[in-house]
């Protein structure tokens, strides 16, 4: 039932790396097979694959399944954990018998049906399978590598103080290259990421170049300035940094970017200005009250699985104009999708349940587990859970979502409650997942809530993505017949019905819990553009069962 939610630190147990094999223990601490019950182990592996979303089967040290793409079911069932994975390349059915946890990896000992000699699986947090020594020759190679290229761009400057060392109380990490440039009393700040690392890190790089650009500025000697920052990204990774530092606040600093071909060695400049029209995509509005009442058979069938006392608690969300999921708290715990049959032409209901990656088709054999599945998460998901219980801390976010969507009049009064979209689509060609609230205030004036839950570095820049694509579809107005008057892009696919969409551009907020909130995000908040009319929202720590606002943040609280 588990899956989704941010990874937390979990202390290594026994057993970890350079343990010797017979001091290896299972995670209830005892070391036979046997120690734990089904029950046991299954729940272990949904705390796993709860905390570890982009979580990776290996087999031998090969990557058999991505947990991000692939989806899994594991249940207790007749006396055995057993362990359902499926994605477009393959399946697998395996019988669990015991659990080790080695560090942040889960070592599985598990049957394959029919065979008398359990296997060795092992979940890993992620599919990088590079070993730590690689990982840190390849980044001292790029490090030579970017000196290198740096000297011969930069003729007359001097390439200052390269280096990849962890910093953790300036948010500094090894993935990426930092350093100066000097000439004269003038200076750059310079960061650069190669192309082995992974797709977030490199998109976050310029959050980074940001933070080592204030620290340069803070810890210079009086007599040097530092103008502004060059950051070097690979080529062909370019646009999503060369957007975001578009929308920087270049009277605070020169922004530079730059692309380095690896292989020739090559330093392109990108002009960051001209990035092209960006390919944002609108589904059109759809009607909430059509889609509940095509789905409402199978919601139907779904509600008499839930336990009397808690169907009162159940959020009913349309998804799509043929889609609707059943949500407690954020969490979506089942779904009912409208298609065609397969065997005529008539419409039927395809009925889930399972949350996230664990997704399984529901059926009268498998009745009986839903129910079960669905009593365990209402004991488990309410105010006053146990953190240590997966189903109570998975989605956090979405839970404060749905707080707030409740809560939105009173909270915020002056934004439009009754307008409120949830989890819009992305809005771009790329993997920007979803914008988590999108609402008017009572100007008519888009708004853009994005929602954290625990700290998070890239928080700004993340929501600066959303606003950038809202921007861009509420300035692309044009005449929507019969009315003459140009409409937003949001206005001609049926949002907002009945309420006229200001042209302004839409405001930014950013809301977490008060010690949530990363100690750099103001830093990094101070360098938007003065065109961004953004606001930091803290939230009382036990908001699940009290949400009110500790206070705000305006640009004009951080000068």
């Amino acid at each position: 039932m588990a899956s989704g939610g941010p990874p937390l630190r979990q202390k290594p147990a026994a057993g970890g790396p350079g343990s010797p094999p017979h001091r290896q223990k299972s995670i209830d601490g005892d070391p036979g097979a046997e120690s734990a019950s089904p029950a046991r182990l299954t729940q272990i592996i949904e705390a796993y694959l709860a905390d570890y979303p982009a979580a990776a089967l290996l087999e031998d040290g090969r990557v058999l399944f991505d947990m991000r793409t692939a989806r899994y079911s594991v249940a207790e069932s007749h006396g055995r954990c057993l362990l359902q994975l499926w994605s477009d390349e393959r399946n697998l059915v395996r019988t669990v018998v015991e659990v080790q946890q080695r560090a942040q990896c889960l070592r599985l000992i598990a049957r394959r049906m029919g065979a008398a000699k359990p296997q060795s699986l092992e979940f890993v947090p992620t599919s990088d399978r590079r070993t730590p020594s690689t990982r840190d020759t390849a980044r001292r190679n790029y490090q030579r590598l970017l000196e290198r290229v740096l000297t011969r761009h930069f003729i007359g400057a001097k390439i200052d103080g390269l280096r990849t060392a962890m910093d953790l109380e300036h948010s500094f990490g090894p993935a990426y290259v930092r350093g100066r440039l000097l000439k004269g009393a003038a200076a750059d700040a310079v960061i650069g990421v190669s192309a082995a690392e992974s797709a977030s890190i490199i998109d976050g790089v310029l959050t980074l170049g940001i933070l080592w650009l204030d620290y340069c500025r803070q810890h210079a000697e009086t007599r040097r300035h530092f103008g502004g920052l060059k950051v070097v990204v690979p080529a062909g990774a370019w646009r999503t940094t060369a957007e975001r530092m578009a929308w920087l606040n270049h009277g605070a600093a020169d922004f530079a970017l730059f692309t380095l071909d690896e292989r020739s060695e090559e330093l392109a400049p990108i002009d960051f200005r001209d990035t092209g029209n960006l390919e944002s995509r609108l589904i059109h509005a759809f009607s909430p009250a059509a889609a509940l009442e095509r789905c409402k058979s199978g919601i139907d069938r779904l509600l008499a699985l839930v336990p009397d006392a808690a169907r009162n608690r159940v959020e009913v969300l349309p998804r799509s104009a043929s889609e609707a999921g059943l949500l407690l708290h954020g969490l979506e715990f089942a779904r009912v999708r409208q298609g065609a049959s397969a065997h005529s032409f008539a419409r039927e209901n395809e009925i889930t349940f399972g949350a996230g990656a664990s997704e399984t088709p529901l059926i009268e054999e498998n009745e009986d587990l839903c129910r079960d599945l669905f009593r365990r998460l209402f004991l488990s998901r309410h105010a006053d859970g146990a953190y240590t219980d997966p189903l109570f801390r998975m989605a956090p976010e979405r839970w404060l979502e749905s707080r707030l969507r409740a809560s939105l009049p009173e909270l915020l009064p002056e934004l439009r409650g009754d307008l409120l979209y949830t989890q819009v689509p992305a809005l771009s060609t790329g993997d920007r997942g979803m914008l988590d609230l999108l609402t008017l205030d009572g100007n008519g004036r888009l708004v853009v809530l994005e929602l954290k839950t625990e700290e998070d570095l890239q928080l700004p820049l993340q929501a600066l993505d959303y606003w950038i694509r809202v921007r861009a579809l509420n300035a692309d107005r044009q005449p929507a017949p019969p009315s003459a008057t140009p409409l937003s892009a949001f206005e001609r696919n049926g949002y907002f019905a009945g309420a006229e969409v200001s042209p302004l551009p839409p405001r930014l907020m950013l809301a977490a819990p008060a010690l949530r909130i990363h100690p750099a995000n103001e830093q990094v908040l101070r360098y938007l553009s003065p065109e961004i009319e953004w606001q930091l929202i803290a939230i009382a720590e036990h908001w699940r069962r009290n949400l009110k606002i500790v206070f705000r943040k305006r640009p004009r609280d951080l000068n």
